[in-house]
């Protein structure tokens, strides 16, 4: 070959790589992952710093070098994406254009959360076996394999019901056979198979499919599809009426999967399928003490595909979530049943994950086949919960009367505007810049105690009316009474560990309050300066938090020699139904307002108690329950000092293009003070702000705590805020009283972090 033809053939084969290389650049721009190669290895070590080890993930990275996206590139979607929104930005008005967004809702779940999924197989071979007769029902067995070399195999059980059929089916785990029984006996062909911890057959499926990575769930959810191979072979089959159910986080999660992934399957029924499954990742995360992304892929590495730990404390930049797996299924009949108390979901995350796809059932004018049921008590399901999903499938195939569904548990931003009739015009509300704090009304720079006592008064108003009109109230006469043993099973679980003991008394409007103390200090007379617990949103668990590791805040701080005081918020744990119609009830106040004033129930509760020091009151919260503890703190100058982890929320300046979800977020998504609402796109117009209430704590000690990495609010406005508010601490010569704590990571309640607060604190304290 000579020189020229070699160099030509040389500057060829460069020029297509440098072809390829553009086209895989464009392609990993479009999966939000471009940009600099530097920033998202540097973005990979920070995640490496940051989160637990995770044996199995890093093994994974390492082999296939895989880097997280560039998130500076990424939106920021405080919210569930629109599912009718394609990638094209145009919005799916017409039923003829789902199945093109459908796809992409496909493409995404299985690139972000299943993994790669292969087509139904061309090559089923059935074997079969064992075939018995038994009351009411033949049942045969079968084995099914396809796949590379027939490697992948699944076992299969079918109940069929004696008659001439053709019969609805029930499909479900092997582990759930009693569920396919009761199937059985109201008139439906169970089928069983083995997709379950008992005896995994989707374990073989890799094999038989090199090239597809995706996770146990998707197998698992994928197998459905070969039992639905094999029932349409049967006659007795009724193509048109085939449900597949799932109880309980791993088979519950594989029903919705299965159903989004084969159309064939009509009907489905996920029964506490949990974060991955009916909850979203952002409505059920770390912050809210839910089995979040990081314990979620750390815990259980092979269920989903490795990739979604990139996104642990940055679920506001996942492109979907898993509303939009329900979404897939659409417009199919879909119940979720949750269990109220249940500590791996949330009733509060499961209603917005179904509020966010029922816009896609209401396209195919289906909305009233995607229903949530729920139960008390905990993930449990008993005979009667199985009955009421036989029901509901009934009602769906036509087979009886339409029955009505379950009303939400919480309340929603709609329910408060019909019953408070409220319109406000944010216009009428005066425009505020941040530096107004330390002027009165009349632009007057504020120097003295008696200047500031004013504007402190005129901000307290404000502050009030953010939080609504409450209701009458009476104090009671009595102090507070310790709850009898005969009502101690509807108190929290909560198992209390050596060292320490506890005493549950009622108090304010008939809550049942919680001192944890140092074993012994109960009756020994001394005085202990007292920490008040205000937990995050924990539908199921309430004050008692779950998936943080470590000891429970509440354990760590009466370890440490407090007295901790903690309750269910409103909403949560034991108080979950309270929630439900409290606008109906109270229309002119708010859920934070109602918050807060138990909040002040409490600090009266424990200013009174012979355990406390009533000069050593300091009250912790968690997110939400950090808004609250600062309300509570700037209103009550019997609280000795404050420390709010993550909930700092400052709003004039957290507008829409912050992607942090704003005054929306506590208004229209989680109505917690719903006249913030009318304020959406007027945010400087919102009549007091968090520096505002930093400035009523002054001189009072408090600590704020901010995570870096934070979907909920913007670290550089938090510092901003701060220190706008910690100008008064100044005027009243207290500035050591006031600090700001950054914190290296993401928002989650570690171990780490609790422990560093009791040092904070102590020392604040006396101890």
């Amino acid at each position: 070959m000579s020189p020229r033809i070699r160099l030509i053939r040389l500057l060829a084969w460069a020029l297509a790589l440098m072809l390829v290389s553009h086209v895989t650049e464009a392609a990993s721009d479009e999966e939000g992952q471009g940009g600099s190669n530097t920033r998202r290895r540097e973005l990979l070590q920070e995640i490496l710093r940051i989160l637990p080890k995770s044996g199995a993930w890093e093994t994974w990275q390492q082999r296939t070098g895989e880097l997280p996206p560039d998130f500076s590139r990424m939106s920021s979607v405080p919210y569930l994406p629109d599912p009718l929104r394609l990638s094209s930005d145009e919005q799916v008005t017409r039923r003829e254009d789902w199945p093109r967004r459908r796809a992409e809702l496909l493409q995404l779940l299985q690139h972000h959360l299943l993994g790669r999924v292969p087509p139904h197989p061309s090559n089923l071979r059935v074997t079969p076996g064992r075939s018995r007769e038994e009351p009411g029902a033949h049942v045969s067995e079968f084995v099914l394999e396809f796949g590379a070399d027939h490697r992948a195999r699944l076992e299969v059980e079918l109940l069929l019901p004696k008659g001439p059929g053709p019969f609805p089916v029930f499909m479900t785990p092997a582990s759930q056979r009693s569920w396919a029984v009761l199937a059985v006996s109201r008139g439906y062909i169970g089928c069983v198979f083995r997709a379950d911890e008992t005896r995994d057959n989707t374990d073989t499926f890799p094999a038989a499919f090199p090239g597809f990575d995706w996770g146990r769930m998707a197998r698992r959810g994928w197998a459905a599809g070969r039992c639905v191979d094999l029932l349409y072979n049967f006659p007795a089959v009724d193509r048109s009426r085939i449900a597949l159910a799932g109880h309980g986080g791993e088979y519950g999660r594989a029903a919705l999967i299965g159903a989004a992934l084969d159309a064939r399957i009509t009907a489905v029924v996920a029964s506490s399928a949990g974060p991955g499954g009916a909850v979203s990742w952002r409505h059920f995360s770390e912050v809210q003490f839910g089995g979040g992304i990081e314990p979620m892929t750390r815990n259980h590495p092979d269920w989903f595909h490795p990739r979604l730990r990139f996104f642990a404390g940055r679920e506001n930049k996942l492109p979907m979530d898993q509303h939009t797996l329900i979404a897939a299924i659409a417009p199919r009949p879909c119940l979720i049943s949750t269990a109220l108390n249940d500590p791996a979901e949330s009733a509060w995350a499961i209603e917005r994950t179904l509020y966010a796809a029922r816009p896609v059932y209401a396209l195919h004018g289906a909305e009233g086949v995607l229903a949530l049921r729920y139960r008390f008590g905990g993930p449990a399901a008993g005979a009667q919960d199985v009955e009421s999903c036989l029901d509901w499938l009934d009602t769906v195939f036509g087979r009886k009367a339409l029955a009505s569904s379950d009303g939400p548990v919480l309340p929603s931003y709609q329910e408060w505007r019909s019953a408070s009739q409220e319109s406000l015009t944010p216009t009428n509300f005066l425009e505020r810049p941040w530096n107004e704090l330390l002027y009165t009304a009349g632009g007057q720079r504020i120097r003295t105690m008696d200047q500031w006592r004013a504007k402190r008064e005129d901000i307290a108003q404000r502050v009030v009316w953010g939080l609504g009109q409450a209701p009458a109230h009476a104090k009671s006469q009595t102090p507070a009474q310790e709850i009898p043993d005969a009502e101690r099973a509807s108190l929290p679980d909560d198992p209390l560990p050596q060292g320490l003991e506890r005493r549950s008394v009622r108090f304010g409007n008939h809550l049942a309050g919680h001192y944890y103390l140092p074993a012994g200090a109960g009756d020994s007379g001394q005085r202990l300066p007292v920490v008040i617990w205000v937990h995050p949103i924990s539908c199921a668990t309430g004050f008692v938090p779950v998936h943080t590791g470590g000891e429970p805040i509440h354990h760590a701080f009466a370890r440490a020699g407090f007295a901790v005081f903690t309750f269910d918020q409103i909403g949560n744990g034991s108080r979950l139904t309270e929630a439900s119609g409290f606008y109906r009830r109270h229309p002119r106040w708010s859920l934070l307002g109602k918050q807060v004033a138990d909040l002040l129930a409490a600090v009266e509760t424990v200013s009174e108690s012979r355990v406390a020091d009533s000069d050593r009151v300091y009250v912790v919260g968690y997110s939400t329950g950090g808004m609250a503890a600062l309300h509570a703190a700037a209103l009550e100058e019997r609280v000795t000092g404050v420390v709010t982890i993550a909930g700092f929320m400052p709003m004039r300046t957290d507008t829409r293009e912050k992607g942090t979800g704003g005054l929306a977020r506590w208004s229209y998504w989680l109505p917690l003070q719903p006249r913030l609402g009318a304020f959406v796109g007027h945010e400087s117009r919102v009549p007091y702000d968090y520096h505002d209430l930093l400035g009523m704590i002054a001189p009072r000690p408090a600590l704020v705590v901010a995570p870096r990495i934070d979907s909920h609010a913007n670290l550089r406005d938090v510092r901003d805020c701060f220190q706008e508010g910690a100008r008064v601490y100044d005027l009243l010569q207290a500035p050591g009283n006031a600090r700001l704590m950054e914190l290296d990571g993401y928002n989650h309640l570690s171990p780490n972090v609790v422990q560093r607060l009791i040092d904070r604190l102590k020392p604040v304290a006396g101890l």
